[in-house]
């Protein structure tokens, strides 16, 4: 059955939210918004716990928020969960991708159907426990352009890696180093757990392929500082990785391209400092 790109999806039978009324005189206008997309495929078994916990997160903070789900067509019942949460909750929203796949375009996707001054995202796994949510924001409030939440910042961790899985991601993040800011350097550009100013990264057009959108805002966006909050990058809950071999090498090719896009300035510039020495 296809699903429309819209919220007219029918009701998932066992799920039973609560509705939640948001008068808008207990949300500000002036606050800066938040808009966090969580890019699903496939996450009937997480979608309602992982939502429940967000907005439990976000409550307290009396900011105004949105929770853009970003589902690739997944025909699971992940769709229809959605829809019904966001029936009784406004500020969740539903988009159905028909024909596309990857987490990098989805998260894109997300944030290009938002006005939010604040845009961040979140797997629907679990694996990054929305409590941190707070720490972040409150990071960006402070005055930082990215928030993140890293793996590699102590004391965080990554539970129940085995080894060689541990030499890969170890590795990964090693081939960034020369493309990463100085002055920004971080410890985790690989996480997929962070909130960014939209002014940051106004000016760039970012890849849809793949799912290591942080490196490339860090590389090409216009970000002036980052907050590292550490955490431990817990198990999946239920369903299973969407990561495998088309996504290294998606990450491969995006690695060459902003190698490229940092090695031709630098040639340039070479090549002008040599023609003044003649």
């Amino acid at each position: 059955m296809d699903h429309p790109q819209t919220l007219e999806q029918e009701h998932a039978s066992h799920v039973t939210p609560t509705r939640v009324s948001v008068p808008q005189a207990q949300v500000p206008q002036a606050l800066t918004k938040l808009a966090l997309v969580l890019p699903t495929l496939h996450e009937a078994g997480n979608i309602q716990t992982v939502l429940q916990r967000v907005r439990a997160s976000l409550d307290p903070l009396g900011i105004p928020y949105e929770v853009i789900v970003v589902d690739d067509d997944s025909r699971d019942g992940t769709a229809e969960i959605v829809h019904a949460i966001s029936e009784c909750d406004p500020r969740v929203r539903l988009l159905v991708r028909s024909n596309a796949r990857g987490l990098g375009g989805a998260v894109v996707y997300g944030w290009e159907r938002s006005e939010a001054e604040i845009v961040g995202v979140i797997d629907a796994d679990l694996q990054h426990p929305p409590e941190l949510l707070p720490q972040l924001w409150k990071a960006i409030e402070s005055g930082a352009d990215l928030a993140l939440a890293s793996r590699y910042a102590a004391p965080g961790g990554l539970r129940g890696w085995n080894l060689a899985r541990r030499g890969l991601s170890w590795l990964a993040i090693w081939m960034t180093q020369p493309l990463q800011k100085p002055e920004i350097r971080v410890k985790d550009p690989m996480t997929g757990f962070f909130l960014v100013r939209r002014t940051c990264i106004r000016d760039i057009t970012l890849e849809t392929q793949g799912f290591k959108i942080l490196l490339e805002i860090l590389v090409r966006g216009e970000v002036r500082s980052a907050v590292e909050i550490p955490f431990s990058f817990g198990l999946r809950k239920a369903g299973s990785s969407k990561a495998g071999l088309r996504e290294g090498l998606n990450y491969i090719s995006l690695l060459g391209r902003l190698w490229r896009d940092a090695y031709v300035p630098w040639r340039t510039a070479q090549t002008a400092r040599n023609d003044l020495h003649r």
